[in-house]
């Protein structure tokens, strides 16, 4: 009887200390939250200070073409410029925390981010996804992927409309 009871107490300790590989609530999942607001927010000095120093991100890229967080600023910046409106749809994210076999900390967001563009009224909705790496609770990588062909046709054709008005109305 002893030694049955302290089998079971060696496995209630080892169930309770084992780490959960996955979970959906962690300070990395908070921080992800923190730079969707700071990114909706246009706060891009508190967006950029969840990156570590040397960050590689790759926003539809592949390896080949890093880019900084400087630089994803800067692209974000330019793409919200035309934009009378954008944000994500709150009660549309999915996040998630893992740890791999290697002992990496990766969390993954999934979101829906919706804009419209100010010349037009036309309003555009992307399905996001984007994957950061952290190591001492800052991105050290980060993988993210959208398609924003619509909205990239729909302002060049905006910017050709122009062309064609200017142009039209210069003198002969």
């Amino acid at each position: 009887m002893k030694n049955v009871f302290f089998l079971g107490l060696l496995l209630l300790t080892i169930g309770c200390t084992t780490k959960s590989r996955y979970t959906q609530q962690s300070p990395e999942i908070d921080t992800v939250k923190s730079i969707i607001g700071n990114y909706v927010n246009g706060e891009w000095d508190e967006y950029a200070a969840h990156y570590a120093d040397g960050a590689t991100i790759f926003f539809n890229t592949t390896e080949n073409n890093p880019s900084s967080i400087q630089e994803i600023i800067a692209g974000q910046k330019l793409s919200i410029e035309p934009l009378s409106s954008y944000s994500f749809v709150r009660d549309k994210e999915e996040l998630e925390m893992v740890e791999t076999d290697e002992g990496e900390t990766w969390v993954n967001f999934w979101g829906l981010w919706k804009g419209t563009i100010a010349a037009s009224g036309e309003t555009f909705e992307m399905p996001i996804h984007i994957t950061s790496q952290f190591v001492d609770g800052k991105i050290v990588k980060a993988y993210g992927y959208w398609d924003s062909t619509p909205l990239t046709l729909a302002l060049m054709e905006l910017q050709q409309a122009a062309a064609v008005m200017e142009e039209a109305e210069m003198p002969r």
